[in-house]
């Protein structure tokens, strides 16, 4: 099937799918009332035309009216007007006449309620099943163990699993949950979930802008990060940590805030970057640990949620006596509050600093449950209070998306009305009180989520019991929100060369410390001001690429060509990209050759059968008959290109080439071309 009639296909059967069930409004009519109406009859009053509110309940809303608009061909009638870049599609309008014939009915967006609790299900596997059924999908078979013991391994320490580890062919649960509670165990978990953590704290080793200054102690907040994940820190203690430990005796994690940029040039006006600086931590807060796109309302109330512009700058109160300061003894970057000359804070017209608009007190967001006080300690402790419905929420939805490759709500950073509904609202719900019943621990989550069924299935989608293709998984559910199998993911750019450098035998397991320097090409300064750039010495530059230095003029390409944030924002949620720069960069990139180098000396040190170690190394399993068939051939192809070329093909050993008896020579310049092969499968690149 080539690709326009694949493409005409999904498009129909996702129509079919979408309109099985009767119209929903939180799954089917908010969202696009939020996406073509919200921006002229939403919640700003200032941009809000013919007095009308289409985001709540209004009295005088009239339906025949509303539909003839959405309807008619009239230019001067039809609403949304023509000039607007987001028409109705006539699917749309098909799901706004079903909601107005069933009776127009409201519902309170799903986010801001509070959590239920789940009186019908227990544990996970049966939230996924009660959906499967009514799609009429089985789920897929569990994965073999090979498939399992790596998707383990990667997903809880971020590296493959030893060459060695025995794997029995059938995994008992037993067996199965002892390796999940050494893997929670192990120090390199921390590394892992440590970085998920880092991408949202915009987590970098410079200034940004044009100086990009050095912040040679950043990393104390890196390594306070990794302790308390493998701490199994509670998650509330966590957020309080970051927000307001200084004012709990526990100041090293408000390191959290000082990661922003920072504009330090000459001239800059102080009184705009303090206000900049702000603005970041007050959108960062609100986008990591509550979902919300609160920074809308930086210059205008909200345009889609129940944020007001007083609201914005009520939030922003909480941080705007704070200060900067490092730590007398570790130089650590940290947040404190400033005792004396206490500001006033205002709301800011228009987003712009100089203009001054009505005074404001630190005060939570109105649309949630209020909390008194009007510190940011009392901030963090209503943010993680169980009346808040979406600090759990948004966390457990992190968690889940780092297993299963999407969250339950596939817009983590948008919990809001433009975010997407959750495919599984009572899982999420019942997920969230389980997690704060439990104290917040994120190490007993994770265990519960890898130990379900639906986590241990194959990426693989299978058929129901219905032979009508139709009926298969795929088509029903072509981005599997059902879950019906596990998401196969390309590896995390970190995982990537973490990866590489572990089955080559040259990964440095040196946990936290300060950031080192990895070799780059020369013209890689051309774009930036950081030119005084040398490669850290010795086997530093073979450490985990969590500790490669983050110079924000100055990203590492190896990683940002693998979707590794820029850290100018809080990156909540990584693209996914396929380009054929990926693919050129895992053949020439001078880690990758370099770890392939290694990959094949170790074979031939820990022969015989050098074919076979490798596949074994490299992919965790053993080769089939036919793959080991193909591996020979092209083996024996390179080996006889080798000894036609003479002493220039032995260059492929880099600094090897001196170290190797000319009686192996050949032979290892034939397993390194091997070990390239293997290194760039998508068995190798990818998580299935």
């Amino acid at each position: 099937m080539n690709c326009a009639m694949w493409i005409e296909r999904l498009v129909i059967f996702v129509a079919l799918a979408s309109h099985a069930h009767a119209v929903d409004f939180t799954r089917d009519v908010r969202p696009i009332l939020a996406s073509k109406c919200y921006a002229c009859h939403g919640p700003d009053e200032e941009s809000r035309e013919a007095d009308l509110r289409l985001d709540m309940p209004a009295e005088h809303f009239d339906a025949k009216t509303f539909l003839d608009r959405i309807t008619t061909s009239d230019p001067d009638d039809v609403m949304p007007p023509p000039k607007s870049p987001k028409p109705l599609t006539t699917a749309e309008k098909d799901i706004l006449r079903q909601w107005i014939a069933a009776g127009a009915k409201y519902e309170p967006h799903w986010a801001f309620q509070p959590i239920k609790q789940s009186t019908s299900h227990h544990d996970i596997d049966s939230f996924i099943r009660i959906e499967l059924k009514k799609h009429g999908l089985q789920p897929a078979p569990r994965a073999d163990s090979s498939t399992l013991i790596r998707r383990l391994y990667l997903d809880l320490i971020g590296l493959p699993p030893p060459s060695d580890l025995s794997v029995p062919s059938v995994l008992s649960d037993s067996f199965y949950a002892a390796l999940v509670d050494q893997l929670l165990a192990d120090p390199r978990f921390g590394e892992r979930w440590g970085r998920h953590w880092l991408d949202m704290a915009r987590y970098a080793d410079s200034n940004g802008f044009l100086g990009d200054g050095l912040r040679p102690n950043a990393y104390r907040y890196r390594d306070w990060v990794i302790q308390a994940f493998n701490n199994d820190m509670p998650y509330d203690e966590f957020t309080i940590q970051q927000i307001a430990g200084d004012l709990t005796d526990a100041p090293a994690g408000t390191g959290f805030h000082r990661n922003a940029a920072l504009n330090t040039e000459a001239g800059v006006d102080k009184e705009e970057a303090r206000y900049q600086n702000l603005v970041d931590r007050v959108n960062t807060t609100a986008r990591v640990w509550m979902g919300l796109t609160i920074g809308c309302a930086q210059c205008h109330t909200h345009k889609y949620d129940p944020i007001t512009i007083r609201d914005y700058y009520s939030f922003y109160a909480f941080f705007d006596n704070t200060e900067d300061r490092d730590d007398t003894k570790t130089k650590a970057p940290l947040l404190a509050e400033v005792s004396k000359d206490r500001r006033q804070t205002y709301v800011h017209l228009a987003g712009d600093y100089t203009r001054r608009g009505p005074d404001v007190m630190p005060a939570t967001l109105s649309a949630l449950p209020a909390q008194a006080g009007h510190t940011r300690l009392d901030l963090a402790k209503w943010i993680v209070s169980p009346q808040n419905p979406l600090t759990a929420r948004v966390a457990v939805n992190h968690l889940w998306s780092k297993l299963f490759g999407f969250g339950l709500v596939r817009t983590p950073d948008d919990f809001g009305t433009s975010g997407e509904a959750p495919s599984h609202p009572e899982l999420l719900d019942w997920l969230a009180t389980e997690f704060m019943r439990t104290g917040w621990s994120r190490k007993q989550l994770i265990k519960r989520l890898v130990m379900s069924e639906t986590y241990r299935r194959t990426s693989f989608p299978t058929r129901s019991s219905n032979t009508n293709e139709l009926e298969n998984s795929f088509y029903v559910d072509p981005l599997n929100r059902l879950l019906s199998h596990q998401n196969r993911v390309r590896l995390d750019a970190e995982v990537l060369r973490d990866s590489a450098l572990s089955v080559s035998g040259l990964l440095k397991p040196t946990i936290g410390g300060p950031s080192f320097r990895p070799p780059l090409p020369e013209d890689v300064f051309d774009v930036g001001r950081s030119s005084n750039w040398q490669a850290s010495p010795g086997d530093e530059i073979y450490r985990r690429s969590l500790y490669i230095i983050t110079l924000r003029s100055v990203l590492y390409p190896t990683l940002t060509t693998f979707d590794a944030p820029d850290a100018a924002d809080a990156c909540v949620r990584r693209e996914r990209s396929n380009t054929p720069l990926q693919a050129l960069t895992m053949m020439n990139d001078g880690v990758f050759v370099e770890a392939a180098q290694a990959l094949a000396l170790r074979a031939l040190r820990e022969g015989p059968n050098h074919l076979e170690k490798l596949f074994r190394i490299v992919l965790n399993r053993e080769p089939r008959p036919e793959e080991l068939f193909r591996l020979q051939t092209f083996h024996d192809e390179q080996k006889a290109r080798v000894i036609k070329s003479g002493p220039t093909a032995l260059q492929v050993l880099g600094a090897h080439q001196k170290a190797i008896s000319p009686a192996q020579a050949t032979e290892a310049a034939t397993l390194v071309a091997v070990a390239r092969v293997l290194m760039n499968l998508d068995e190798f690149i990818n998580r299935e």
